[in-house]
């Protein structure tokens, strides 16, 4: 009895990674293989059939059909670790560019700031610009959390202020192709490149809350000005690693929040995991949690307080839209 019921866990076990590495390989074959939609279909298909027909004759004790899936799952990962990521592609304007800096004491010049001028998703007037900044006169954090699917989901900027009254987001995201859009199954797959975007707020922070109608939250930071500076200096680190070596983004452990974590955690090694770093539309709440959030009252009324959308439409193509949206 005893050995049947281990025979059982064992079958059922195999089965279940059969199951995870065969959805696996259908959404490598689809999002990957460099071929006409009708020829990833009919592999797709070959694929799902192969797979379903190894699992059923795996249960039957017939090992004929798993050893030829398990071979062609080895041709595949074979075949997966050929694509690597690149700085070579035809990219969309937004990310075209990747924001280089040097630093010279507690001055900063950053190369390729962008400022775009956004009439619509695709009518703007590109502008890359070389902006100064000093460190000595950072004086605020603030993370901007700006919602397009659910609650659930967010995506992650975080903007540091100023007292000439200026502000600089830095952004971390998928590096378009042209005529390209983000797919977050896809994102799973080495479909996108990850890049880091610094720009005007009233650039980045407009074209999500004004152009493509997202909804935005904007709460201020409690850190001391030396770990700004760290965080600071953590971007144009993580911007010089990826400038050397491109890297893939990935929905679920390279995305704009996660990075932002382990940016963060190099500077508090302390720092604890949690759920909501993955479901990044609770980001916020973490924060709460950790003492992080600036502000009077509790959680609610500090959310309130941060949502900054209507403000935002307000504000238009304001020179002082970073002032309107905080007051």
């Amino acid at each position: 009895m005893t050995k049947r019921i281990l025979v059982f866990a064992a079958m059922l076990i195999a089965s279940l990674l059969l199951v995870a590495l065969a959805a696996w390989g259908a959404g490598a074959l689809w999002f990957q293989l460099p071929a006409a939609d009708i020829v990833r279909k009919l592999a797709l298909a070959a694929w799902l059939v192969l797979s379903i027909a190894a699992l059923v004759c795996l249960w039957r004790r017939s090992y004929v059909a798993p050893a030829v899936w398990l071979v062609l799952l080895l041709a595949l990962m074979a075949w997966w670790s050929t694509i690597k990521p690149s700085h070579d592609r035809v990219w969309a304007d937004d990310v075209a560019r990747m924001v280089t800096g040097k630093v010279d004491g507690s001055v900063v010049t950053l190369d390729l700031v962008r400022n775009f001028d956004w009439r619509s998703d695709t009518d703007y007037t590109v502008r890359w610009e070389q902006r100064q900044y000093d460190l000595n006169q950072l004086r605020s954090v603030d993370v901007a959390m700006s919602y397009w699917m659910g609650p659930a989901i967010a995506h992650t900027l975080v903007s540091f202020g100023f007292s000439d009254g200026r502000y600089l987001t830095f952004s971390i995201e998928i590096r378009k192709e042209r005529g390209e859009s983000f797919d977050g199954l896809a994102g799973f797959f080495k479909k996108y490149e990850t890049v880091l975007i610094a720009a005007d707020e009233r650039d980045i922070l407009r074209v999500r809350t004004n152009v493509r109608d997202e909804d935005m939250w904007l709460y201020r930071l409690k850190m001391p000005p030396e770990m700004m500076r760290s965080l600071f200096l953590a971007y144009l680190d993580e911007g010089e690693q990826l400038k050397a070596t491109p890297r893939f983004y990935n929905t679920l452990t390279g995305n704009c929040t996660t990075i932002i974590y382990q940016m963060a955690r190099r500077i508090t090694p302390g720092l604890p995991l949690d759920w909501r770093l993955l479901a990044s539309g609770y980001l916020d709440r973490y924060l709460y949690d950790l003492g992080a959030l600036q502000g009077p009252g509790g959680f609610d009324a500090l959310r309130q307080n941060a949502h900054i959308t209507a403000r935002a439409r307000a504000a238009g193509q304001a020179a002082d839209f970073s002032e309107r949206i905080r007051h």
